[in-house]
């Protein structure tokens, strides 16, 4: 098992885990909405080469 980004839970990475790579829907909606109001932002912008 791996941890989850959010909460450090255990989370399934497999494709069973509709969350992955969360824990569950909480820790996925929570991390989308510090995405939503800005607390979590892109440092640069994203050149070709990050494509790779």
């Amino acid at each position: 098992m791996n941890k989850c980004p959010r909460c450090d839970g255990a989370a399934d990475l497999s494709k069973d885990n509709s969350f992955r790579p969360f824990c569950s829907q909480k820790c996925k909606l929570i991390d989308l909405g510090e995405w939503a109001n800005e607390e979590h932002v892109i440092s640069r912008p994203i050149e070709l080469d990050d494509l790779d």
